[in-house]
């Protein structure tokens, strides 16, 4: 199962998680996330970040790992559900290192699995500013995203503005 680090809000550092897994238990925030989601706020879970690895070794291991992510924090169903009985409204993708093997296949997963959902499932990614991105590019260009949010304080930042290197302005 994967492991969740919400900062000192809810991780795995104080031994509060299922049993067997390193996957953390944040029921408390649960409540939060139904109160947010009441007042019109779309709530999704991010994938990756800057010191995540997240890599596939095949399609059939990211449509699996599509599957489990639908089960413990969307429309789908498990004994483990870290947020409690609350269902998140989608998936963000900030992959940025292991590996794009996979990424198209798990997305088409999960578009898959919230095909005639009782609510609208959000999948969106946020690709660093190099076109493609070296991690998303291939689910960019294959699979339809609902919001692609650009990561343009990385290598693309103001503070390299002067550096014509380090952007490509052919996209």
């Amino acid at each position: 199962l994967p492991e969740i680090d919400l900062a000192n809000t809810c991780n795995n550092n104080n031994g509060n998680v299922f049993p067997g897994t390193n996957l953390a238990i944040c029921h408390q925030l649960g409540d939060d996330v139904k109160t947010c989601q009441n007042r019109g706020k779309i709530v999704t879970i991010s994938l990756g970040g800057a010191t995540g690895s997240t890599a596939f070794s095949s399609d059939g291991q990211a449509r699996t790992f599509a599957e489990t992510v639908w089960n413990l924090f969307l429309g789908g169903s498990s004994d483990i559900r870290p947020f409690g009985d609350a269902v998140l409204d989608g998936v963000d993708l900030d992959i940025e290192g292991g590996s794009g093997t996979g990424m198209p296949a798990f997305v088409t997963r999960l578009r898959e699995l919230s095909k005639g959902a009782s609510k609208r499932y959000y999948v969106t990614a946020a690709p660093q500013c190099p076109f493609p991105d070296a991690y998303l590019g291939s689910a960019i260009n294959a699979v339809g995203f609902d919001a692609i949010f650009v990561q343009y304080n990385n290598y693309c930042g103001v503070n390299n503005y002067y550096d014509s290197n380090a952007w490509n302005f052919g996209v």
